[in-house]
């Protein structure tokens, strides 16, 4: 596959089949994740596979309590607002997103396979997000969708427990990425052009150039 292609459509896919990940795959997204660079080649890093159903039964019902608590925290104001105007563009897309995202969430124990990624002392994100990526990219190139979420820092004690992650050594929970055969097709994501969010040399200065339009498309 071609890099740019990888880039281009790695979004989130969360509408997943149950079909299991196969092992040889499995190896791929894990290697392609710990050639990500690390700062000063500490490798603070350990990643987590599940795919075991009694896990996934006792994780499922916490991450729905947590995306609750999304919902009714941080993206509230934009509920509210898709709810008040459902016909305006931007409520649209907001419900596209709440929609799967509620998929999976109502949908998590059957997701095929879950990565957990941990970080030793660092909670920037800068040393383990990399890894994270690489793992995601990996995943598209196979034909494996990925969805990273962070939701489950609001019940993280209750998480490591359940992964028996042990309490000395510094771990911090980073993230969960769902992986699957997704059901729906693979494409480029909308998104805001760069030029409207991005600057050069200050804030809010002009970047010096525009990109109305994806600088990548498929054949």
């Amino acid at each position: 596959m071609d890099a740019y292609e990888a880039l281009y459509t790695t979004r989130a896919m969360r509408r997943l089949k149950k079909d299991p990940i196969p092992a040889k795959v499995q190896q791929k997204i894990l290697d392609a994740a710990i050639r990500a660079p690390s700062g000063g080649n500490t490798q603070g890093w350990r990643f987590m596979l599940v795919d075991d159903p009694a896990i996934k039964a006792k994780l499922g019902p916490l991450y729905r309590s947590c995306m609750d608590t999304v919902w009714g925290t941080f993206y509230k104001s934009r509920r509210d607002a898709a709810d008040a105007a459902p016909k305006d563009p931007e409520s649209i897309e907001f419900m596209k997103m709440f929609r799967s995202a509620d998929h999976l969430a109502q949908h998590f124990e059957d997701v095929p396979l879950l990565l957990f990624a941990f970080c030793q002392f660092d909670t920037s994100g800068g040393s383990i997000f990399p890894a994270v990526w690489n793992a995601m990219l990996a995943a598209r190139i196979e034909g494996v969708g990925s969805s990273l979420t962070s939701a489950f820092f609001m019940k993280v004690d209750e998480v490591k427990k359940i992964l028996g992650v042990p309490e000395e050594g510094g771990w911090n929970f980073s993230c969960c990425v769902t992986f699957g055969y997704p059901t729906g097709k693979w494409g480029i994501a909308p998104r805001r052009p760069a030029h409207e969010v991005a600057f050069r040399n200050g804030w809010d200065k002009p970047l010096g150039f525009e990109i109305p339009e994806p600088l990548w498309k498929k054949g």
